[in-house]
């Protein structure tokens, strides 16, 4: 018997300002909050998987009793995540993230033609949004 791993389900970033990556991800990037936990965690749906956010400072306790036994976790620095975006909308991510203030700091196409333009989340976060085609995906 074999089995496969399909995809990810979802991807972990951490943010110390949960307000702060509530506003960037839902207000700005326009993801669809799922919900928030004080001042531990807010998570996003994502295309059909999921971004957590994470307080590095929250998921290094343990759970308390009777909570789901989701052991600690957390990173200190920078992470990186990467949106699939279909190649002619990434002009528009352009335009709305200068607009918001964001700084673009790359936008390039890769050696298969692919584009990818990075920035950064309020926490520093590396972020990019790239046409599917960089993984040969459709």
């Amino acid at each position: 018997m074999t089995a496969a791993i399909e995809g990810i389900l979802e991807t972990a970033l951490y943010a110390d300002d949960l307000d702060a990556a509530e506003a960037f991800y839902g207000g700005i990037l326009g993801l669809e909050k799922i919900t928030r936990q004080a001042n531990r965690h807010v998570f996003f749906r994502c295309g059909p998987g999921v971004l957590l956010i994470f307080n590095p400072q929250e998921t290094v306790h343990p759970p308390p009793p009777h909570a789901f036994p989701v052991p600690v976790h957390g990173t200190t620095g920078a992470g990186h995540a990467c949106f699939k975006v279909p190649g002619p909308e990434l002009d528009f991510w352009v335009k709305k993230l200068i607009e918001a203030g964001i700084t673009i700091e790359a936008d390039f196409r890769w050696p298969n033609g692919a584009r990818s333009i990075y920035f950064r989340d309020p926490a520093g976060n590396s972020l990019e949004c790239a046409e599917p085609g960089l993984w040969n995906i459709a």
